[in-house]
């Protein structure tokens, strides 16, 4: 899976999403990254969660109260 962002000190909500999430293709070095930064929460569907802030990486951290800390993205 594409990490879309840079080192945090938290993992990401399970319920964070982004278009590179689904596409299937290996990276190109030679393609300049895109860098749109669309997230959207998987329970709202939309760029604002249930609590009503902002669905991006740095947000979605485990100080929300709609983040789920049994059920994270773990990157490798």
């Amino acid at each position: 899976m594409d990490r879309p962002f840079g080192k945090l000190d938290h993992e990401v909500c399970r319920l964070l999403r982004w278009k590179s999430m689904f596409i299937e293709a290996e990276s190109d070095p030679t393609v300049p990254p895109s860098n749109d930064q669309n997230y959207w929460c998987v329970q709202t569907q939309v760029c604002i969660g249930p609590d009503g802030q902002l669905a991006e990486p740095a947000s979605c951290s485990p100080s929300r109260s709609c983040y789920d800390p049994l059920s994270i993205v773990k990157f490798t």
